[in-house]
């Protein structure tokens, strides 16, 4: 279960905070909605749960605070608002990679596709997909690892019925099998239409708590909707029916010709309306929200004072109100709400019987909770033009009512003054707190899970890298500028072969291969920070050291086959050519080699780090390039002038190589990796390289002590 204790937000200068002390409990096996109008602090609240915001309170999912839990995804799902994936990745290459990064088979994506119902559209791009896709797509997001708890913002917003019917039939089919379904909404209507349990929000702070079926009856109050010309006059003759029979009738002019009766069925008001002569426009069953505060205590009880749109008017009262003012009498039982059904089916009879008494209805404890389920069908009594005995019958021509949905749908069924012997309903109604019959099916349970290895942030990081043709076009276009700028320089001369097979113009701060590197390395944190595809439950990309392991891991072996294609391409360009001289082998290659991959993977690395601190490809690329632009010359200014101890410079020492000999001829390779380091462009990178990442180890001690 989920327990959410004391959450309140920090407030901005001189606001009140957006969420003030909300305390409310999720019970297993049950669907609990977080009800609110737009601005009550429904996402503030759920943030504050997941800690993906600042604020004081603490929340407990099967009593371990988020925080405290080894592996958040794999027992809370999340959804909130859109799925940040990149939009030019494939479904099922985002849920491939998820897979990866929750430690999950990959088979477990197709499974969840085929649950969602994508199967067909495991190829599309994710920028393709329509808002019932998307939502769809989300709820596979937060069903991947297999979640004890679903936490959901709102995930039916902007979707079609069909579409709300089947993503509410999954979070009550997840509910039904032992799991504990939070999620948000803004209707009321909804709420107590899939949820089990309502908590509603207002102002910030906890208003009502309450079951579905309590929550429907004390605010979703049954109503007659009639629009019609004369409008007063039927208030009038609705509040003089109602004292004429003891009943507790309200009546309430919505402006306009618009009318509102509560405790009064449509059969009663399109009899009174043909009665009288009065023709309707509209006679329609709806569902009235009664407001936030409603489901605060026990019923709401009928007005005893003049309101600015209705007015009280006692059944013992003599003088009838004026036009427009709210019929309520005692407070008795309310009619039970239905929407009768056309034709001879079952429901109101067609015909008005003639003027007799009218029974009573007996009276009950408590009004019962209408019926919410969500099949469209609504009708009203057919209002027949026979003939009536009252004097004013004749002059009075029966208009049929026009078919009307309710704002709420709502299954029929029949009302209390049917007929027993009547053909009865396919189903009786039930309350909302009563699973539907569905068809969906959730994907099977991850009975076990793979224990956590090194290897997992790789495989993420490769399907990652490997899912967008960003990186295949970012190496097709080093290759084209690097063998073009090799033609163009072997043409005009005066340029080192190794220069030349590098296609490295002096003119420039670094290779066409070099930047390429840094501009994919620099992609691979920026586009986590720009699509953050592992944000979704902790609100920023995680800096976890084998994340980061993995990206420099990845991002060294791209820049090692980009170095060796950029060679080999130039070489095989410069030799269809010009010939083979131009590509013979030099004398000193094995440095020369040396110097260039660790040229080109310093550069990813410093692309990555970049990226990795600043939160930005942008900013990435621009420390690759300050690099050879700022660093190179302050780096070369401080090892090239003369120490205090010594004539000879730093490099020069450097160059020269250690003192002692180590055994084995080791002293070699730490020798020419001083060199390489002396170089200005080399120690420029590895000191660049070592600050950012000394500044992203310091990022993530912060994040972690916040």
């Amino acid at each position: 279960m989920i327990e959410a204790i004391g959450l309140t937000s920090i407030p901005r200068k001189e606001q009140p905070p957006a969420v003030d002390n909300v305390s409310f409990e999720a019970h297993t096996g049950r669907v609990t909605a977080l009800l609110g109008a737009p601005g009550a602090g429904k996402t503030t609240a759920l943030r504050l749960m997941l800690e993906l915001q600042r604020g004081r309170g603490i929340t407990y999912f099967r009593g371990r605070p988020l925080h405290g839990i080894p592996h958040p995804a794999h027992e809370v799902g999340v959804l909130l608002g859109d799925v940040p994936g990149h939009p030019a990745r494939s479904v099922r290459g985002h849920l491939r990679m998820l897979c990866a990064a929750s430690g999950v088979p990959a088979r477990r994506a197709d499974e969840v596709l085929e649950a969602v119902g994508l199967v067909s559209l495991r190829d599309e791009r994710l920028g393709t997909l329509s808002r019932g896709m998307d939502r769809r797509l989300g709820l596979a997001c937060a069903l991947l690892p297999d979640p004890h708890t679903l936490v959901l913002d709102d995930p039916a917003r902007g979707l079609a019925v069909g579409e709300r019917r089947w993503l509410y039939d999954m979070l009550r089919e997840h509910a039904a099998q032992g799991g504990t379904v939070l999620c948000s909404t803004a209707d009321p209507k909804e709420a107590a239409r899939f949820a089990d349990h309502v908590v509603t929000l207002d102002g910030g702070r906890v208003v009502a708590d309450q079951r579905a079926a309590d929550f429907a009856r004390t605010r979703l109050r049954p109503r007659v909707v009639v629009r019609s010309p004369h409008a007063a006059r039927l208030s009038v003759l609705l509040a003089q029916r109602a004292r004429s029979t003891q009943r507790s009738v309200e009546v309430v002019r919505e402006g306009g010709n618009r009318l509102c009766v509560y405790g009064s069925t449509c059969a009663e008001v399109g009899e009174t309306a043909f009665r009288n002569g009065i023709v309707v426009h509209q006679l329609a069953d709806e569902l009235g929200d009664m407001g936030p505060g409603a489901g605060a205590g026990a019923e709401t009880s009928t007005a005893q004072e003049p309101q600015p749109s209705s007015a009280a008017i006692d059944a013992q009262s003599g003088p009838d109100p004026e036009p427009g003012a709210a019929a309520a009498l005692d407070s008795g039982p309310e009619p039970d709400f239905a929407l009768p059904a056309p034709g001879p089916g079952p429901g109101p009879e067609p015909k008005f019987a003639p003027p007799a008494p009218d029974p009573s209805p007996e009276p009950e404890p408590a009004p019962p909770a209408p019926d919410l389920s969500p099949e469209p069908e609504a009708a009203t009594p057919a209002l027949d033009c026979g003939p009536e005995p009252e004097p004013s019958a004749p002059a009075a021509a029966a208009v049929p009512a026009p078919k009307a949905v309710p704002a709420a749908s709502t299954t029929p069924e029949p009302p209390q003054e049917a007929p027993a012997d009547d053909t009865p309903q396919a189903a009786p109604s039930q309350q909302p707190t009563t699973p539907r019959p569905t068809t969906v099916a959730l994907p099977p349970p991850v009975l076990v899970r793979p224990a956590p290895t090194p290897l997992r942030p790789v495989r993420y990081e490769i399907r990652r890298a490997a899912g967008v043709a960003t990186g295949y076009i970012v190496g097709a276009c080093v290759l084209a500028v690097s063998a073009l700028t090799a033609v163009l320089l072997a043409r005009i001369g005066h340029t080192p072969q190794p220069r030349l097979l590098a296609a490295w113009p002096v003119e420039l701060p670094l290779p066409p291969a070099a930047l390429g590197a840094g501009l994919l390395g620099a992609l691979a944190f920026g586009d986590e920070f720009r699509h953050p595809a592992l944000a979704v439950d902790r609100g920023t990309v995680p800096r976890r050291l084998g994340l980061l392991t993995a990206k420099l891991f990845v991002a060294s072996l791209t820049a090692l086959a980009l170095a060796v294609l950029t060679v080999g391409c130039t070489a095989e360009v410069l030799y269809l050519v010009y010939g083979s001289e131009l590509v013979a082998l030099p004398a000193d290659w094995p440095a020369l080699t040396a110097g260039w991959l660790a040229l080109v993977t310093g550069c990813a690395w410093a692309g990555v780090l970049a990226a990795g601190v600043f939160r930005s490809t942008t900013a990435g690329l621009a420390a690759v390039v300050a690099v050879p632009l700022l660093v190179v010359p302050a780096v070369h200014k401080m090892t090239e002038g003369p120490s205090a101890r010594g004539p000879v410079p730093f490099a020069g020492r450097l160059k020269d190589g250690l003192p002692p000999r180590w055994p084995f001829g080791g002293e070699q390779h730490l020798e020419a990796l001083l060199r390489l380091l002396a170089q200005p462009v080399g120690g420029a990178m590895a000191l660049s390289v070592l600050a950012l990442l000394c500044a992203y180890a310091f990022t993530g001690l912060r994040s972690r002590v916040r």
